[in-house]
Parts: structure tokens; sequence; C-alpha cells
């Protein structure tokens, strides 16, 4: 589990492509930025861009784990050399700063606006449909594994046709300790959902079809 705060902005040095073809994933290589890594071990978990990685390797300044081709698919930014948002696993004596995230992404959203009002950001990203129903006014979202309060949802149409956009505000310090400064409008982004929604929409649908 994490919280969606980020810790620290890494780097991707490299991504090395798997044995097994086309059907392969790959190996990327991290450098570690400002995350401590002295207490991190093999196996343990770290989120990159909101997408929860295993650690196979490590040095004293970066590391590298393996992300399958069904990870890629489903994630944007895990194949290119670009910097990303870094938290170590969440532990039991530390604050949940932010809300309990999974680090399981939902879906990519596409950013529609990233503009400066006054001294925050707005931004403005579409979701897909399939996950309108779990956005919510005050609700939580996570994007690129941060961990951010919804301002605004916009639906527009309906049924199969529906649109959703959300609206968030970015304070200048998040848009400081964040890889978000660098979104454009059309860039995608990575979705997790608030894990509170996910089982409420699951009690509901399964009560109404029992009925």
């Amino acid at each position: 589990m994490f919280t969606g705060i980020v810790a620290a902005i890494g780097k991707i040095e490299s991504v090395k492509p798997l044995e097994g073809g086309s059907f392969a994933g790959v190996r990327l290589n991290i450098h570690a930025g400002g995350l401590p890594l002295a207490d991190v071990a093999l196996g343990d978990s770290i989120a990159i861009n909101g997408a929860c990685m295993t650690v196979v390797e490590k040095d004293d300044s970066s590391f590298r784990v393996d992300v399958s081709r069904e990870s890629l698919n489903c994630t944007v930014g895990l194949d290119t050399l670009t910097e990303v948002n870094l938290e170590k696993a969440l532990t039991l004596n530390e604050r949940l700063g932010g809300h309990l995230v999974s680090g399981h992404v939902d879906g990519l959203g596409v950013v529609r606006k990233f503009e400066a009002v006054g001294e925050s950001w707005e931004l403005v990203i579409e979701a897909p449909h399939e996950l309108a129903k779990f956005l919510a006014f005050k609700g939580s979202i996570v994007v690129n594994g941060v961990s951010l309060t919804v301002n605004r949802v916009t639906d527009i149409g309906a049924g199969k046709d529906l649109v959703c956009q959300f609206s968030i505000n970015l304070i200048p310090h998040t848009i400081a300790m964040t890889t978000l400064k660098h979104l454009e409008v059309g860039k995608q982004v990575n979705l997790e959902i608030d894990l509170i929604a996910r089982y409420v929409e699951r009690m509901v649908s399964v009560g109404a079809a029992g009925k």
C-alpha cells in the first residue's frame, strides 16, 4: 500500500527488453534521486508514476524493476527515459498524508487543460468512460502516483457516449515536488480510483443483482 505522497522524483535511465520477444516486458534502471534506498530490500515495492513495481536489483543510488508487457499496456511513462514520481511502500508507523493507494493503475486519462490560476494551477483530465462513476466532488484520485482531491466533475453525454472530465487544483508545492509540472494538453496520465469507491461500487452492484 501507498499514500500517494511522492517522496522523490527519480529518472528512468535505461529501458532494456526482457527475453521473450514482442510479448516480453522491460527492465528499467531508475536513478532514485532523493529517495533513500538504504532500507530498501530486494522484493520490496516502490510505486513508479503510480504503478507498484518490485525491486529486483539495487545499488546506492539506483534500482531496477521488471515491468511486464501487461503493465506496459495498461500504463504510460514506464518505457521512456523520463522523470518519474517515486514512493516507497507504506509502513504502519507512518502518517497517512494522502489516502490509501494500492499502486494498481485503473486506466489512462488525457490532460485537457493545464493552466496557471493565480499562484496555483488548474488541471483538467478526461477520464475513461468506465471510471466516471468513481469520480466525485471532493473525492480522491491518484494521477501519476500523486494523491489529489477532485474539485469539479463534469459529465458530458450519456450511456456509452458519456465523457467525464474532472478538475484538480495543484498548489505550488505539488508542482515543485512532482513531475506533474511537465504535463501538457493531450498527454496521457496514469489514474487510480479511490479504494473505498471501488468497494462501494462492488457492494452496490452485487446487492442490486441479488434482488
